[in-house]
Order: structure tokens, then C-alpha cells, then sequence
């Protein structure tokens, strides 16, 4: 099968930084699902590995080819014995697991668990955006902050909105929740692009957030979702939270003092959506759950896809166009390739 990996990590600029090769079709276990990819998308993760930031990546300087990419949108052509959910001819799309081969590939494996049943109402590449940010946007909100779906009477600040998370997360707290939801961004276009994913509020994180917030004559923030720069926010952060109130971050700092948080009797949480199918926990089969939950969402009109750029077809040459793009720092929303 064709699949795009990397050999060792370097810069995306380097000539050999994804490397297109052929590689046998991957054999499925018992709870497995053979997928024939239809659509890729690329997110920070993808990036952190093939340039061996991201824990347990320091094995990857090994020449062996990895193949990356933890989004797909494709159809089932093959499945395990155990399988129940599904049957040949399905049309899915799941995040997968961090310690397996990626969607990067024509075929992939990955446990039903998992997956989801791909929204109707949209085409392969538009869902190959959502399974990653939606699982993470998901549990971060209502597993790991505890927001109750139908909750009001709060905030919620949504901390680097624009991203692929943020479009998310902004997306089920307005549709789900009561909650007043306060996204924050910089510049004039990712400052539109929160409004219209549904913010009431947006606010200038390259600002004071006190001063913002305060000025808005909103409900105390309860909870907050930071998706990046938390060590360089935190301080801000703390000061904007409620009292007994809880914060949430998806990102990676260095290091993090959390004593602030004692004397407002607040809460951290760190979502880790590979958490799950990395331990193989008794509830893993819930990010399967909230995948089909997001497509009826999707197919009923009350979320919208991400995606915002696209290329096609899947190859080296356009999976490091999307690698680019998602380094620079400059993504709104999402980015996908389809078909090989």
C-alpha cells in the first residue's frame, strides 16, 4: 500500500522529512477494523513526533519509517472477529491511537472502539477534520471540567480559540451548554472566525485578560479551557478564574506553578485524548460514543466541520505543505488532504 512516514526527525523543509514508500497492509486484531483512507487531516501532534518533541518520540531517531497522522475519514473493508459494531462498507472516521502506525497510509488498522460513524451530511475530507479536536474538545469540557451539557448561570473562557480545538470547544459550549462562553484571539481574522463558531464574547489574549473580562459584565468565569501559551498566561489565567473554579489545558509547558491556585480553591486538569487507548482504559470506548454523537450533531446542523484548507491528493509533497502550515503558527481551524 502507498504510505507517506518519516525516517528520523527533521526540519519540514528538509527534502527527506516525509518520505513516500510502499509497505504491506496492516494485519487487525480481533477488536480491529481495516479502514481504506479516504481523507487525512494534520494537527499539532503530528508535528511534535515527526520532530521528536512529544513524549516517547526519542526512539524515533532510529531510521526505522514511522507512518503519522492521527485523523481519518474512510471505509471499513476488513474487521476482527471480535468486531460488533460494524460491517464492511461503513464509512467512519476516528483520532486512532498514538502508539500504532497512522492514517498517513491507504489502509489502516485501528480498534472500534474508537470510531465513529461518519457524519452523512458532509464529504470525507470535511470529517477527516473533526475526530481529534472534537475528542479532545469534548473531554476537556465535559470530562475533565465537569460542565454539566445544559449548564448556564457561568462562563467558560476559551484560552487560543481559533485553533483546532478552540473552533471545536467554542462550537459545543454555545450548542450544548447555558454557559456564556468568552473565546480569546488576536487578529482580525481568527477574531471573526471565533465569532462565527459562536463565541458571545471575544477578547485580545496579546492583552490584559483582567481588565477585558471584567469590562464585559459577564458571569464569573467558572471554567477555563487554555489550549496554548498556558505558562505564559497562567498568571493572567489564575486571576480571571472564579473562585472554586476549574482550568483546563491541552498544551505543554516546561514547567508550571500551580500554588496560585490554593487560595482561589481552584482545580487543574490536563486532557490527554490519547490517554485512553494508550492504557486501554474500561472507558475507552466512549471516544467511539462522542464521535457518533458529534455526527448527528453535524448532521442536524448544530456543528459545522473546521476545515478551513485542504490539498489534494495525499503525498509527501502536500502532507509537508500541511505540516508547514500547522509549525507556523498561523492555522484557523483545520487542515486536510484527500485521496491517494
Amino acid at each position: 500500500m502507498k504510505a507517506i512516514a518519516f525516517r528520523r526527525p527533521l526540519p519540514i523543509e528538509a527534502e527527506d522529512s516525509l518520505v513516500e514508500l510502499e509497505l504491506p497492509q496492516p494485519e487487525i486484531g480481533p477488536l480491529d477494523l481495516l479502514v481504506n483512507v479516504r481523507a487525512v487531516s494534520v494537527n499539532p501532534v503530528d508535528t511534535k513526533v515527526r520532530g521528536a518533541r512529544h513524549q516517547g518520540s526519542a526512539s524515533d531517531n532510529t531510521g526505522k519509517p514511522r507512518v503519522l497522522g492521527w485523523d481519518a475519514a474512510g471505509v471499513v473493508v476488513g474487521k476482527g472477529a471480535g468486531v460488533t459494531k460494524f460491517d464492511a462498507g461503513d464509512e467512519v472516521y476516528y483520532a486512532g491511537a498514538l502508539d500504532r502506525a497512522g492514517s498517513n497510509a491507504e489502509y489502516e488498522a485501528v480498534d472500534e472502539r474508537l470510531v465513529g460513524r461518519k457524519p452523512k451530511s458532509i464529504g470525507f475530507a470535511e470529517a477527516a477534520a473533526l475526530p481529534l479536536t472534537s475528542i479532545t474538545a469534548w473531554e476537556l469540557l465535559f470530562d475533565r471540567l465537569s460542565v454539566r451539557e445544559g449548564e448556564s448561570g457561568a462562563s467558560l473562557l476559551v484560552s487560543g480559540a481559533a485553533g483546532g480545538v478552540g473552533s471545536i470547544l467554542v462550537q459545543l459550549a454555545r450548542r450544548l451548554t447555558g454557559l456564556t462562553v468568552i473565546a480569546t484571539a488576536s487578529r482580525p481574522e481568527t477574531l471573526q472566525w471565533v465569532s462565527q463558531m459562536g463565541a458571545h464574547h471575544v477578547i485580545d489574549h496579546t492583552q490584559p485578560l483582567a481588565g477585558q473580562v471584567n469590562g464585559l459584565s459577564v458571569p464569573p468565569v467558572k471554567y477555563i479551557a487554555s489550549l496554548t501559551g498556558t505558562a505564559r498566561n497562567f498568571t493572567q489565567l489564575v486571576e480571571v478564574l472564579a473562585p472554586e473554579g476549574k482550568l483546563g489545558l491541552i498544551d505543554d509547558p516546561a514547567t508550571l506553578d500551580v500554588v496560585p491556585l490554593k487560595r482561589k480553591s481552584a482545580s487543574l486538569h490536563w486532557e490527554f485524548m490519547f490517554a485512553r487507548s494508550m492504557w486501554e482504559t474500561p472507558d475507552m470506548a466512549e471516544q467511539g460514543r462522542l464521535l457518533s454523537r458529534v455526527s448527528e450533531l453535524v448532521d442536524r446542523g448544530e456543528l459545522r466541520s473546521t476545515q478551513t484548507q485542504t490539498f489534494s491528493p495525499i503525498n509527501a509533497e502536500n502532507l509537508k505543505k500541511a505540516h508547514a502550515f500547522v509549525e507556523s503558527g498561523k492555522a484557523i481551524g483545520k487542515v486536510t488532504l484527500s485521496g491517494f
